[in-house]
């Protein structure tokens, strides 16, 4: 565990995502993507399901911090959302598994707090990254256990839309506080950003839309000129 953290820390690490109804989704193209960040310089790389890490592992040898995007009727959850996609993602071997960590209830009807305490039991060789909208959720989720903590969804709840981004409040508040890594995660898009989450103490950071969405990057510079 320490030698994953130690290869990722004060490193950079790109997000290659790409959703169904966007063009780049293919397993090929986000191998390609990945091996683009690690020649551009990247420590790290983070992805959505087993097709698409199976495919950047063939290209790039960088400590991987894996998700599924799944959506299940009756929970907004949707970042590793249940036991299933955990067990996808423990037995195709990634370095780091983030899942939601917020308060809301999970698809199963459970909490976190009811949740976790059984995953670190069953995945005990296993990183976990946890990825909270709130200070307090972060906190929380060190309690449980989780090795790390990311602000990953800070603006994508219902209690934290409109919220600033990047949050460098909650970034700065766990910095100082927390004894496992904060990972600054979500509205990071020009490096005045990245080195701002560093400079507040972040121990590592995470980049996407801003380097592998070129739709979400294009829709940028139109926003400025419309």
């Amino acid at each position: 565990m320490a030698d994953i953290f130690e290869k990722i820390k004060g490193k950079l690490i790109v997000s290659c995502q790409a959703l169904p109804e966007e063009p780049l989704h293919s397993p090929f193209i986000m191998g390609r993507m990945a091996f683009a960040a690690m020649l551009g310089g990247a420590g790290g790389i983070r992805a959505n399901s087993v097709e698409d890490i199976r495919e950047i592992k063939k290209m790039v040898k960088l400590p991987i911090i894996g998700i599924i995007k799944r959506e299940y009727d009756g929970s907004n959850v949707y970042i590793t959302p249940t036991l299933v996609e955990i067990n996808d993602l423990y037995l195709e071997g990634v370095d780091i598994i983030a899942l939601d960590a917020t308060k809301r209830v999970r698809p199963d009807g459970r909490t976190i707090d009811e949740v976790f305490p059984m995953i670190r039991e069953k995945y005990r060789d296993q990183i976990f990254m946890a990825d909270c909208s709130t200070y307090e959720e972060a906190i929380n989720a060190h309690n449980l256990g989780f090795d790390c903590v990311g602000t990953t969804l800070s603006g994508y709840t219902e209690y934290t839309k409109g919220k600033s981004q990047p949050d460098f409040e909650m970034i700065s508040k766990l910095t100082k506080e927390m004894e496992i890594p904060v990972i600054a995660e979500g509205g990071i898009w020009c490096p005045e950003d990245l080195k701002k989450v560093f400079d507040l103490g972040a121990y590592t950071a995470v980049v996407g839309s801003a380097i592998t969405r070129p739709m979400e990057i294009t829709r940028k510079f139109l926003n400025a000129i419309q």
